[in-house]
């Protein structure tokens, strides 16, 4: 046997240790070893079953992530919960002993936090864990003991342990034992969509002491614990008991449900036998912020609630849908789009914290008025439970299965979908596509002929009627015209009304009749009085009116201007007006209609209040009432507040005194703001004035005027804030509530109510802020007292100093400052007479209880 010369004994044992990785399968890792992304060998277990080794990203080709594989290629752990690192990144064992993934700048993005705790090498075993040991054999750190997103068989996952995929999380919940998942996005309210126990075998009521899942090798999910006997089945695999060399394992998957796998050695695929979740839409979040879930056959298909929304990422549906117009631009004009078996999911801790009692409209309306609510849901499901959705992350559910009613608030106008999901290949594309437009077709074929025939019947039998000519003319104007005001002709409306016969009532600006248009369409048209101005002048007023929409606003359908008659035909309220609810007339207490409860009369001042915001602050050209009382307050069928009158102060001929109610000074007695009787500019701030008395009288079911024993003989704006400064609220409220008021909101609305009629115009919020003030997203402070408006006439050259830093930020400036009048004149309603003749003349209107307008 020839001998090796020096050199070429060290080239062979250069060799063998360059061979040294390859051939030590399962053999431990010391101190100072290491993995690079394709430049290095992986880390075997015994039989080669488990590799610990590079990978693609996911997310990123060109990166890496360290993951302990099935043989095949599935992985099971990965090293900082999938941490990705360049190519010039490594997993190395330190001389320490700390296992660390380290990216190619040398920074640190995961840690074992195993330094200098006696780790002496790293060994992969034969069951997949990854195993820091000592120099006796014991752990010292291994990952069964530190999961990301699976759990293998001989693995335990105990009740203190996470698994995390993406934005999900899975516990197991210590004491009860549940699968528990939940949506925890970094900065938004964690979301538990699924918390569910064992199967229906087990019945024992009993808390756990310390739950373990496992999942074992035959394909059964269990729970054991230190209580139980034996271990509780949570679920069977669908391939339950079939043998064969494959790997079982449950995993949190990236569509945030729970599942079952079975993995056949060296295949690298894993099939699906059991999810947690059966419906995969049920997954909070599964299609991304505002995206809606549906299905498309079998597979859930993501989408956007309508065409107000567009896919945040097109080649993603799965990453939501945003707005085309953000709600922030469109204040005043915003509308809720109706989803029809679409659910808006809401998990803890949402559904304890907004879910109401209340039918579909209210829930729809309810979302509407609020500042911060994008979506609700009404479930229709017998339960009468409504969802509003405030979170700053919506998730919903379309099925043709879900009778849920849902409204996405959107701007104005709301453009709806097709159904989520649609044919499930090319081919039944087509076909439905061809099925549409037959259907079309017949459709158009079915209205053309019915338009015909009705056409006929009309030609031949009312052409030449005197009862529908002119009015099926305007008929067809009123259905078909794009929000312009209709004009009748004073015939008509004559006709309408029955000749004027049946009066719903009458105020300042005139009586209200009760009519019926030729479509049948039951309206109210008011005869105003006192009225001078020309044709032109008259039409364009009116064209102002009819340009404000809003749901808190009396609509204007039409108006008559034919020689002396000047009319307006407005929508019928069914309910009448809110005075008809708090008061009673003629001093029979049971004339009044029956008790409006609490809840109803605070939603009724809150969407007073948007109405009235929306004349001072959102429409185009800046309205004052003028003549803000309950009167004027109409309520519809659903009891949905709607202000009427608006915006005819300026129709009005200040020198006419032909009324009772209508002097130059435009208003009702109880309600004008001291400013009225002093000789200063009117702004939207007396409306102000006007809104707190009526808030005031809401809550407590009175005449602010009203003089009574009970009230020690004082008028009751000041004797209630005297109970409000000795704490007893309960005895300003309406006794007919009888304990029925939430006295939190009556102690806020009582608040803004004394906000409101703050005796300067500089201390009184503006309409917006009142309603941030009654629905709680502004802080309140004590207001100050109340005063007369006797003693504001002694100081119409001074001001009261403001007494709480909540008053500043009611003011123009930062020091209190008597008002002045507005740089935009043209849009306030100036009065030029004298403080003492004002006053002559308010104090000579009669004192009535109640000046109905429009009592329907």
């Amino acid at each position: 046997m020839p001998s090796l010369r020096g050199g070429d004994l060290t080239l062979l044992l250069c060799g063998c240790f360059l061979l040294l990785p390859l051939l030590s399968h399962g053999a431990d890792m010391p101190l100072g070893s290491s993995l690079t992304p394709g430049n290095s060998s992986p880390w075997l277990s015994p039989n080669s079953t488990f590799s610990l080794a590079f990978g693609p990203s996911p997310a990123s080709p060109s990166l890496s992530v360290a993951s302990v594989s099935y043989a095949g290629g599935v992985p099971i752990w990965s090293a900082g919960a999938g941490a990705a690192v360049d190519s010039g990144g490594s997993l190395r064992l330190s001389s320490t002993g700390d296992l660390q993934l380290v990216n190619g700048s040398g920074a640190v993005l995961w840690s074992s936090n195993t330094a200098n705790q006696g780790v002496t090498a790293a060994a992969l075993q034969e069951s997949g864990n990854l195993l820091l040991k000592n120099s006796s054999g014991g752990a010292v750190w291994q990952s069964f003991d530190h999961p990301t997103d699976t759990v293998v068989m001989s693995q335990t996952f105990s009740s203190g342990l996470n698994l995390t995929s993406g934005d999900y999380l899975f516990t197991l919940d210590r004491g009860s034992g549940n699968l528990t998942l939940r949506w925890a996005r970094r900065g938004a309210a964690t979301i538990t969509y699924f918390n569910r126990g064992y199967n229906a075998s087990f019945t024992a009521n009993r808390t756990l002491s310390s739950p373990a899942l496992t999942m074992q090798t035959n394909g059964i999910v269990s729970i054991t614990d230190g209580t139980l006997a034996t271990p509780v089945v949570v679920a069977y695999s669908s391939n339950y008991g079939e043998s064969g060399d494959m790997m079982r394992f449950v995993r949190l998957d990236a569509d945030g449900n729970f599942r079952a796998y079975s993995a056949a050695r060296g295949s690298g695929t894993a099939a699906e036998q059991w999810s947690a979740v059966a419906d995969q839409c049920q997954v909070f979040g599964y299609c991304g912020n505002m995206g809606v879930c549906g299905y498309n056959g079998t597979a859930p298909v993501c989408g956007c609630p309508s065409q107000n929304f567009q896919p945040s990422n097109p080649a993603n549906p799965r990453e939501g849908c945003t707005r085309k117009v953000d709600l922030a631009s469109c204040p005043g004009n915003s509308t809720m789009l109706e989803l029809d078996n679409t659910q808006f999911l809401t998990y803890t801790p949402e559904i304890n914290t907004e879910q109401f009692f209340v039918g579909i409209t209210a829930c729809r309306l309810n979302c509407l008025s609020g500042t911060s609510c994008v979506a609700s849901t009404a479930l229709a499901d017998g339960s009468g439970l409504c969802f509003l959705k405030v979170s700053t992350f919506v998730s919903a559910y379309q099925s043709a299965s879900l009778p849920s009613t849902s409204f996405v608030k959107v701007c104005f106008p709301g453009v709806p979908n097709p159904p989520v999901g649609g044919a499930g290949s090319s081919s039944s594309s087509r076909n439905s596509g061809l099925r549409s437009w037959v259907v079309v077709l017949v459709v158009l074929g079915v209205v053309s002929g019915l338009v015909l025939a009705e056409w006929v019947l009309w030609w031949v039998l009312c052409r030449n009627s005197p009862k529908y000519g002119a009015a099926s003319a305007q008929y067809a104007l009123l259905e078909y015209a794009s929000g312009a005001p209709v004009q009748f002709s004073y015939r008509e409306l004559q006709r309408s009304t029955k000749g004027f016969k049946e009066k719903l009532g009458a105020g300042g600006f005139g009586a209200v009749y009760r009519g019926v248009l030729a479509n049948r369409t039951v309206v109210a048209v008011k005869q105003l009085e006192g009225i001078e101005q020309g044709e032109k002048q008259f039409r364009m007023e009116v064209a102002t009116i009819s340009s404000t929409h809003h749901l808190n606003l009396v609509r204007l359908i039409g108006f008559c201007s034919e020689g002396r008659h000047r009319l307006l035909v407005y929508e019928f309220m069914k309910n009448g007006s809110l005075d008809s609810f708090l008061f009673s007339h003629g001093g029979d207490a049971n004339a009044s209609k029956p008790t409006m409860p609490w809840s109803t009369r605070f939603a009724v001042a809150v969407g007073t209040a948007r109405g009235i915001t929306y004349l001072h602050e959102e429409c185009r050209d800046c309205i004052v009432h003028c003549d803000i009382k309950p009167e004027n307050i109409l309520l519809d069928e659903h009891h949905n507040a709607k202000v009427s009158d608006f915006g005819l102060a300026k129709l009005i001929n200040p020198k006419d005194h032909r009324h009772r109610t209508l002097t130059s000074v435009r208003g009702t007695r109880g309600y004008l703001a001291p400013e009225w009787l002093a000789n200063l500019p009117i702004t939207v701030k007396s409306d102000v004035y006007s809104y707190g008395m009526v808030l005031l009288e809401t809550i407590g079911g009175r005449r602010n005027f009203d003089i009574a024993d009970d009230t020690d003989r004082k008028k009751f704006s000041v004797w209630a804030y005297e109970e409000y400064e000795r704490g007893n609220v309960a005895g300003i409220i309406d006794r007919r509530l009888a304990g029925d008021a939430d006295m939190a909101q009556v102690e806020r609305a009582l608040q803004v109510s004394f906000w409101c009629i703050q005796e300067q115009p500089s201390q009184r919020p503006t309409m917006g802020k009142v309603v941030q003030m009654l629905e709680g997203v502004m802080e309140l402070e004590r207001p100050p007292p109340p005063k007369s408006s006797d003693s504001f006439l002694t100081a119409t050259t001074a001001t009261s100093g403001v007494s709480s830093s909540m008053a500043s930020t009611f003011a123009s400036s930062s020091a209190p400052a008597p008002p002045v009048p507005s740089p935009n004149l043209e849009q306030e309603i100036a009065v030029g007479r004298s403080a003492s003749a004002r006053h002559r003349e308010i104090a000579s209107l009669p004192l009535r209880s109640s000046e109905p307008y429009m009592t329907m």
